[in-house]
């Protein structure tokens, strides 16, 4: 069933418990031109948060369902895009938080300029005080909490699929890659694809908070190693990621016939990269350099 100005919410779960954000979406649901749900997924929890949000199925308008196993986000949130009764759909995650009590209201505003919306992220302005998290901070903060002015200067790059407001019929045209099990790179995909087919993206500021939940540093290197995996795959099953100045810098280093001497320079270098990233004062670009490395060792 669809409605025209319906809105579901959808929010898929991975041990983290959702009371505080399910509360901030239900104070401003009446901002929402016509009827809101929120859809709630878990993706194979541990009990102890199973039992937190089932809690939460007794509320209106909430739909809480579980599944048996995990099954990666891309997964989820088809699952949840299939299950979805109305016709625009707003896909987040669920350790964000609203920026302030207008969240909702700027996006039923800008769902008449076009059938995609993405919002963006915002970090906390003080970085943590453990080393171990400084990587992860400092990339999100220069990398990825960019005003809409900028990120409007390349609508269909690095799409952030954990604050972006599609219409249901765009997202069931071309629904999240289910092989990429892993971090990384299904929002390039989306984007890549949204540009083939000229859907009109607009980029908002209506960044969601992420004020906790960042991964420390060798965990983020872990999954920043899965995610060149999966640019490297996109691209060779669909030439997705050529955007990419990382892929684009590989590729230009093969055609003139560099890669190998620079992916042994890199992997001479490996150690004392991994070193300062996990320091408490990583650089980015010896994190550039060493995805760089990674990249040229998944083109081989």
């Amino acid at each position: 069933m669809s409605s025209e100005n319906g809105l579901s919410i959808l929010i898929p779960v991975f041990n983290h418990a959702v009371e505080p954000l399910v509360q901030e979406l239900q104070a401003q649901l009446d901002d929402w031109p016509g009827p809101v749900e929120i859809r709630l997924l878990d993706d194979g929890s541990f009990e102890k948060y199973r039992l937190l949000n089932r809690a939460l199925a007794a509320l209106p308008g909430i739909i809480y369902d579980e599944l048996p196993a995990n099954v990666g986000r891309s997964t989820a949130r088809n699952q949840l895009a299939a299950r979805a009764r109305y016709q625009w759909l707003l896909l987040l995650d669920n350790d964000g938080r609203l920026p302030d009590s207008q969240f909702l209201k700027r996006y039923a505003i800008a769902r008449h300029r076009a059938p995609v919306v993405e919002g963006g992220v915002s970090y906390a302005l003080t970085p943590p005080p453990e080393a171990a998290f400084q990587l992860r901070y400092r990339y999100a903060t220069a990398r990825e909490a960019r005003l809409a002015a900028v990120r409007n200067q390349a609508p269909y790059s690095q799409l952030m699929l954990n604050n972006v407001l599609i219409r249901a019929d765009i997202y069931h045209r071309f629904p999240l890659n289910e092989q990429l099990r892993h971090y990384g790179h299904e929002d390039t995909q989306l984007g890549w694809n949204l540009r083939q087919a000229a859907v009109p993206v607009l980029r908002l500021d209506n960044p969601v908070r992420h004020d906790e939940g960042l991964d420390p540093a060798d965990v983020f290197l872990e999954k920043s190693h899965h995610a060149v995996r999966n640019l490297v795959q996109l691209y060779r099953a669909h030439g997705v990621g050529t955007d990419s100045q990382l892929l684009r810098l590989a590729l230009r280093l093969r055609r003139l016939r560099l890669a190998i001497p620079v992916r042994a320079v890199l992997a001479a270098a490996a150690p004392r990269l991994r070193r300062n990233l996990l320091s408490a004062d990583p650089d980015l670009r010896q994190f550039d350099l060493l995805r760089l490395l990674w990249t040229l060792i998944e083109l081989t």
